[in-house]
């Protein structure tokens, strides 16, 4: 008989669109969806988590690590002819690109050298045509390192086009994360704390909740921007064509480097390695809960009073004596006592 509608139990508005069973089902699926993309891409979120937090000051650092070299002015200067013909000289397996020529008698001339895929900008005196090495210095060269580690991948379009993929999956773990991190009404205010005193199981636990739901927000917008800029296309004519669909993409580019003011590139900055810290916190969850176990070292039992020195060792199993003369009616002296797994080694004097 169909219980009256009066007398059924009440259910809250988001919980009548589907069953309970139905719910855990789901919630199950997101959540195994979470876990396998977050592990199997954790590297390459690191790598791009480390990479774009560098390059947030990537403009300051190029301009003042650039080598400014100042060359005394002697005699005529070389006509752009000349010095291509003294870099080709210089390096007869490339190919001179351009020339730069320098705007101030003091500087000397820019030129790009090619050699198939690879190529190379030297500095040449104008003057006397002698090369005077790499412009760039090596924390600028670091710089446009990892800036090209975090567009390309250091592989190009190719790397572009698999950075395009990761971003997809950063923006799917931010859109499960946020489904499965829901604890329920009365211990959402928990999950948005971190217990520093805590174990560590529960402090990483802590780190991996608190920091998804606060950081969540920008997590997703580096996703979808990543999107933006390896995949131009999926935002094509129907968004440009708005003043709101261009204002749109306009701000979620600034989003992704956060290039406003000095305050926002330092919380940039910082907030950039939140999906590095998510990944480890991730991995580590999954480590003590599936693998551990499985790695621990095997623990072999010692034979009952078995010396040891001046002492003895005994097994003491889930809290049950097992020599007459531990019991405690003997008086023995206790040195010390071992916990291994679920069983304890109780060392006494001999």
């Amino acid at each position: 008989m169909t219980p009256s509608l009066l007398t059924a139990p009440k259910m809250a508005p988001w919980q009548r669109w589907v069953h309970r069973p139905q719910r855990m089902w789901i919630r199950r699926a997101i959540f195994q969806v979470h876990l396998w993309v977050g592990l199997g891409v954790g590297l390459y979120v690191v790598a791009i988590s480390i990479s774009g937090s560098a390059i947030v000051y990537r403009r300051e650092l190029t301009r003042h690590s650039a080598r400014k070299i100042v060359l005394p002015e002697s005699g005529r200067r070389m006509s752009s002819e000349e010095l291509t013909l003294r870099a080709q000289q210089a390096y007869p397996t490339y190919e001179v690109d351009y020339l730069r020529e320098a705007q101030a008698p003091g500087e000397p001339d820019d030129i790009v050298l090619e050699r198939g895929r690879k190529r190379i900008e030297r500095l040449f005196n104008p003057y006397t045509g002698a090369d005077l090495g790499d412009p760039h210095s090596a924390i600028a060269r670091m710089v446009e390192w990892l800036a090209d580690l975090h567009d390309n991948l250091l592989a190009g379009w190719n790397g572009r086009l698999v950075n395009g993929i990761g971003s997809c999956l950063l923006t799917l773990i931010s859109l499960t994360g946020a489904v499965i991190w829901w604890p329920g009404i009365k211990n959402w205010r928990r999950s948005t704390t971190v217990s520093w005193k805590a174990r560590f199981p529960r402090l990483n636990w802590d780190l991996h909740s608190a920091l998804g739901f606060w950081c969540w927000f920008f997590v997703l917008i580096w996703g979808i921007s990543g999107i933006y800029f390896c995949f131009p296309g999926v935002f094509g004519p129907p968004v440009h064509a708005t003043e709101l669909g261009t204002s749109f993409l306009s701000l979620i580019a600034q989003l992704h480097v956060g290039r406003f003011n000095g305050f926002t590139k330092a919380l940039w900055t910082v907030l950039g390695l939140v999906p590095a810290v998510s990944a480890v916190t991730g991995a580590l969850m999954w480590w003590n809960r599936k693998l551990r176990k499985k790695f621990r070292r095997p623990y072999r039992q010692p034979a009952t009073g078995a010396p040891l020195g001046r002492a003895k060792v005994y097994l003491l199993r889930r809290n049950v004596y097992q020599q007459d003369e531990l019991s405690p009616a003997n008086k023995v002296e206790l040195l010390r006592v071992k916990t291994v797994a679920s069983d304890r080694l109780l060392i006494v004097r001999d």
